[in-house]
Formats: structure tokens, C-alpha cells, sequence
């Protein structure tokens, strides 16, 4: 295949997964799986799984990283460069003209109330998201993991702390705990 082909087939492919698959990157995955594993044959199955569960674990979305890396694997940088091209432009498309839209419609009172509505709904889950994690830190009975999630909800709540402090704290103690357990461990294994 000439290498004009396979830029196109790489870009039309991941251009029209991403255009017609609407719920987020878990969803177009296994269609991208669909077509290069199944229709186009470029890659074996095992080796999907392997970029899919790369690209799930690096940060940013699924779709754009996963199809980044079918794009490397076929074709090098270049082919990850279209890969992306095709993957990320149909949202960005959608979204400027939804937001253009909105801007038409932003005034509208059933359009606020409706967005009211959804917000309502979406920190509904969030709290229950926090409740879960929460639950789910302080059944482990462990205190320092317990102190941490106190103070980092005091900190964003009552102090302001930019949340990405919080983070950057939090994971200073879980590395500093992770460290000492292990050095502990090492103490007892000695004896």
C-alpha cells in the first residue's frame, strides 16, 4: 500500500469512528478495534488490546490517545499525527457549531432551566462519586489515607486550595506512606 493510500484510509477511518460515535472514548475503542483489526487486518487482536489498554492508562482521552497510537504503529510519527487529525476534528466541529447555538439560545428561559436541571443532576452523581470514594477510604481503617482526605477537604473547602495542590500533597504522602511501609516490610523480611 503507498503510503498516500495509508495516510488517507488512517485519516478517513478515524475521521468517520469519531463522527458517528457518540459516548466517549469507551465507546468508539472497540469500533476502532472493529476496523483495524477485523476490516483492515493491520493489526493482530492481542496487539489492539495492548494499544488500547496504553492508551487508557495515559493521560488524556481514550479515543485521541489509542488512535494515536494505531496511527504510530501503522505509520510513524506522520501516521499518528493524522490519526489524531481524524480523530479530534469532528468533535471540535460539533462543539463549535453546538456552541454557536447555544450562544443563540443561551437567553432562551427553558434553555437555562433545563441546563439548571442538568447541573443539578450532575452534581448529584459527583456527590455520590465523593460518597463512594470516601466510603470506600475510610473502611479501609487505615488513618493516614483518612487524615489526608480530611485535610484536603478542609484545605479546598474552607482555605481555597487550588485542587492541584491538593492533589500534589496527597500524592507526597501516599508516596512518603508507600516508601516507609516498604522499608518496613524489608526491617521484618530481615529479622
Amino acid at each position: 500500500m503507498k503510503k498516500k493510500e495509508l495516510y488517507m484510509t488512517l485519516f478517513r477511518s478515524t475521521f468517520f469512528l469519531s463522527m458517528f460515535t457518540f459516548g466517549g472514548g469507551y465507546v468508539i475503542v472497540p469500533l476502532m478495534e472493529k476496523k483495524f483489526v477485523d476490516e483492515l487486518g493491520w493489526i493482530d487482536e492481542n496487539e489492539m488490546l495492548d494499544l488500547i489498554a496504553v492508551g487508557q492508562s495515559s493521560p488524556g482521552p481514550i479515543a485521541v490517545n489509542t488512535s494515536l497510537l494505531v496511527g504510530y504503529r501503522m505509520a510513524g510519527v506522520t501516521g499518528a499525527l493524522i490519526t489524531v487529525l481524524g480523530t479530534i476534528i469532528p468533535p471540535l466541529v460539533i462543539m463549535t457549531i453546538i456552541s454557536y447555538v447555544y450562544i443563540a439560545v443561551r437567553d432562551n428561559a427553558i434553555v437555562n432551566n433545563v441546563l439548571l436541571g442538568m447541573q443539578a443532576g450532575v452534581a448529584a452523581i459527583i456527590v455520590n462519586v465523593v460518597y463512594d470514594m470516601a466510603k470506600r477510604v475510610v473502611m479501609q481503617k487505615q488513618v493516614i489515607p483518612i487524615i489526608v482526605m480530611i485535610i484536603a477537604l478542609i484545605a479546598g473547602i474552607v482555605f481555597q486550595v487550588n485542587v492541584l495542590w491538593l492533589l500534589l500533597f496527597s500524592a507526597l504522602v501516599g508516596a512518603a506512606t508507600t516508601i516507609w511501609n516498604l522499608k518496613m516490610k524489608d526491617k521484618e523480611d530481615m529479622n
